[in-house]
């Protein structure tokens, strides 16, 4: 949302900044206020619960005074997080106008929480950003009610814009004791919850052939060690495990590794910017990221170690010629949005 409030900024319309307080890491949160050089909050939550249906109806209860304000003319949201349910249903149950940016992903995969919350949150918004023809067709197949517009992902628009800032103000290459390495994320409920997947994950990540980068999401970290797996990364000397990062150092990583192995859909769609191009390894059985796919930056690696470590070695043996265009967008995405806002809203 960053260059979604940016152009806000620049054509001078009045906003109200949210933080729903789901992220409570400071990594996952706070630094990107900072890093991006973002407006303080205007309402900033901190949660008591730590359960998803506990945090949506806290959220809820919340964000309903800041939404019966008379200005509010339109609720702007993006993605398909617990947050993204929860405000969506609150402006929903309270009359104001939904605009859902990345709306029409998916993975047809139920046993993702992202996937019923990206469809849900799709129903009840008016309007619906697309970042691709592919998730306008899902829109209209699904007969949503709310109005479709194709703009390309703000995603793109960010890893355009902050990359090379990123590059003069990270320092995070020299502490990572490899020059050629592989990225790794994993932090999916689905993935880190069951020990069998973990298992697995770790298996592959111990047998790779080339040195890893891997910064642990908290919740994978506190599976890890639930599940007696972190020994098994902690003394293998290929590979590097880093707490928590920040955005611009994600992007520094990104840019500098040979590929990426990760669950994450929003590290899919940054690996095909024009400013990375990197192949990626889809540590899942399917991707709401289909477009990544089709135009040969990711390969779906699944969930065992064999198809993992076939996917790398697939990649490793070929010289990848990867698109000099990302299928998702040409980084305009905020500025056609922000039009559109403005044309439906005045």
């Amino acid at each position: 949302m960053a260059r979604v409030l940016d152009q806000l900024r620049q054509q001078d319309v009045e906003f109200d900044f949210v933080l729903t307080g789901q992220h409570y890491d400071y990594e996952l949160s706070r630094s990107f206020i900072k890093e991006l050089s973002l407006p303080e909050p205007n309402s900033c939550f901190q949660l008591k619960n730590s359960t998803p249906a506990s945090q949506i109806g806290e959220i809820m209860t919340n964000l309903e005074p800041i939404l019966k304000n008379a200005s509010i003319r339109v609720l702007l949201i993006q993605g398909d997080t617990n947050s993204m349910l929860a405000t969506a249903l609150t402006g929903a149950k309270l009359g104001v106008p939904v605009a859902h940016i990345e709306a029409g992903l998916r993975s047809y995969d139920w046993r993702m929480p992202e996937e019923h919350n990206r469809r849900m949150v799709d129903h009840i918004s008016d309007l619906l950003f697309a970042p691709t023809e592919a998730s306008k067709r899902n829109l209209i197949d699904e007969h949503v009610h709310g109005e479709v517009f194709v703009t390309g992902n703000t995603v793109i628009d960010a890893v355009n814009h902050y990359v090379s800032l990123a590059e003069k103000s990270s320092d995070i290459l020299k502490r990572v004791p490899f020059r050629d390495f592989c990225f790794v994320t994993f932090h999916r409920k689905e993935n880190v919850d069951s020990p069998e997947v973990l298992r697995e994950f770790v298996d592959s990540l111990t047998e790779l052939e080339v040195p890893a980068v891997f910064p642990v999401h908290p919740r994978t970290d506190h599976r890890i060690r639930e599940f007696g797996l972190y020994q098994n990364l902690a003394s293998s000397s290929h590979i590097y495990l880093l707490p928590p990062i920040g955005y611009f150092d994600s992007l520094v990583l990104m840019k500098a590794c040979q590929f990426i192995l990760t669950d994450s859909g929003g590290l899919q769609e940054e690996a095909t910017s024009s400013s990375i191009r990197k192949p990626v390894i889809v540590l899942r059985p399917s991707t709401e990221r289909p477009e990544a796919v089709e135009a040969g930056f990711a390969r779906i690696g699944g969930v065992t170690k064999h198809t993992i470590l076939d996917a790398v070695h697939e990649i490793q043996k070929k010289s990848l010629v990867l698109p000099e265009q990302s299928p998702f967008g040409d980084g305009r995405a905020a500025e056609r949005i922000v039009r559109t806002i403005r044309e439906k809203f005045g």
